[in-house]
C-alpha cells in the first residue's frame, strides 16, 4: 500500500492528521504543495478520484480572494486553471490511498475515526 498525504505543512488539519499517521505506525509520503508544485497529472488525478466541488475548500483565504468572475463561473476548466496556479484552494489533507491492485482512493480532510477505519488493518 502506497499512502500519500497532500497539504501544506503550516495547515492545523494537515498536522493532526501527520500527527494521527505517526502515532500508529503508518508508513506514509508528506507532499507539501508550498513547496513542491501541484503537477498538472495530480490535479487530474484528484479531479477523477473526486469532483470540483469536493475539492475546492470555499471557506478558505484563497478562495475568498478569487474574483467574483471566477467564483461565479467555477466550472471544471476554471477550477483546474485556478488550483494549478493557487493549491491552497484544495480542501487538506488530501489522503491518496494506492492498493497493491493499483486502485486508489481520495479522502478530503482529516477525522480520527475515519482514519482509525481506513487503516484498522495497519494498526490492529
Amino acid at each position: 500500500m502506497i499512502i500519500t498525504i497532500y497539504g501544506i505543512n503550516n495547515c492545523d488539519t494537515v498536522k493532526k492528521a501527520l500527527k494521527w499517521l505517526n502515532e500508529a505506525n503508518i508508513k506514509y509520503h508528506f507532499y507539501d504543495f508550498k513547496k513542491q508544485p501541484l503537477t498538472t497529472e495530480i490535479i487530474c488525478q484528484f479531479e477523477q478520484l473526486s469532483d470540483w466541488g469536493k475539492l475546492i475548500n470555499k471557506r478558505s483565504t484563497t478562495y475568498r480572494n478569487l474574483s467574483d468572475e471566477i467564483k461565479n463561473n467555477l466550472n471544471d476548466k476554471i477550477a483546474f486553471e485556478q488550483v494549478l496556479v493557487h493549491p491552497t484552494l484544495l480542501k487538506r489533507p488530501l489522503l491518496l490511498i494506492e492498493d497493491d491492485s493499483q486502485e486508489k482512493q481520495l479522502h478530503l480532510g482529516f477525522n480520527a475515526q475515519n482514519y482509525q477505519a481506513l487503516f484498522q488493518h495497519e494498526t490492529a
